[in-house]
């Protein structure tokens, strides 16, 4: 077993998870050896084609990667993962923060084709491709942000990739939307600090102003633990700098690292 490969016990975790067959392709090859060269390619950030020869063949690898990012079997093995540590009652629900950080794109993530113009009265191929792929051009250069909603313990939930622009707000109602259900059943209510001038504008307005928003400062000190959650999963070089050039690929990525995290917990 080489430095960062899944032990036994992480394999038997994840091992029920996986599809059991590979559909019009016939047998899957390895699944142990393929899947412990998505995370080390992630963790050590080189080019696909520089794996080493103990995960196989590179193209065997890096397809795995992208179809399972592509039809959303990462995404299905990241909830059935959290859905056995929640039924043993291993993940803390007395929090759940949310938080945005800004990866680097690599310039090799530049360059995607764009869409075919449609053309009336033909037909044309179905894509899963955005026209932006979640890349957006700063000072810095080309830069991307994930939203991430954890819970306690460093404990990665649901994600969003967008544009660096992206504000944070709008982008909080899809990241909750996914775990809203979670969130009720289990009666967790917000705690959002009030910034003063706010909350003097509320205050003069009588009852026109509504109500002041929850907050609890003994819950909020906790919010660093989502901070914490970030730099875990930026801590694979190939989520701390973007590579991909399609938004999809990356996102899947970002599911694999989040696979890893709660396998090692």
């Amino acid at each position: 077993m080489g430095r960062g490969d899944l032990s036994d016990a992480e394999w038997a975790r994840l091992q029920p998870c996986l599809p059991r067959n590979a559909g019009r392709s016939g047998r899957w090859q390895c699944h142990r050896r393929v899947i412990n060269g998505v995370p080390f390619r992630l963790r050590t950030g080189i080019p696909w084609r520089d794996l080493p020869r103990r995960f196989g063949k590179w193209q065997t690898v890096y397809d795995r990667h992208r179809r399972w990012s592509a039809d959303g079997t990462w995404e299905r093995i990241l909830r059935a993962v959290q859905a056995q540590a929640d039924a043993k009652g291993c993940i803390d629900w007395s929090l759940v923060s949310v938080d945005s950080t800004v990866c680097r794109a690599h310039q090799h993530a530049a360059g995607t084709r764009k869409r075919a113009p449609r053309v009336p009265g033909k037909r044309t191929r179905p894509t899963r491709h955005r026209d932006d792929e979640a890349l957006g051009r700063s000072r810095g250069g080309l830069t991307c942000k994930i939203h991430l909603a954890s819970a306690g313990g460093r404990r990665p939930l649901v994600f969003v990739i967008t544009p660096w622009q992206w504000g944070d707000a709008p982008q909080l109602i899809e990241v909750l939307d996914r775990i809203r259900r979670y969130l009720r059943r289990r009666q967790i209510k917000h705690t959002i600090p009030e910034p003063a001038n706010q909350r003097a504008s509320r205050q003069r307005r009588g009852s026109a102003g509504g109500r002041p928003t929850g907050f609890d400062k003994g819950i909020y000190r906790r919010r660093n633990e989502a901070e914490r959650t970030m730099n875990a999963i930026k801590g694979f070089r190939a989520v701390a700098t973007r590579y991909e050039k399609r938004a999809y690929i990356f996102h899947g990525s970002v599911l694999v690292a989040a696979i890893r995290l709660w396998l090692r917990s």
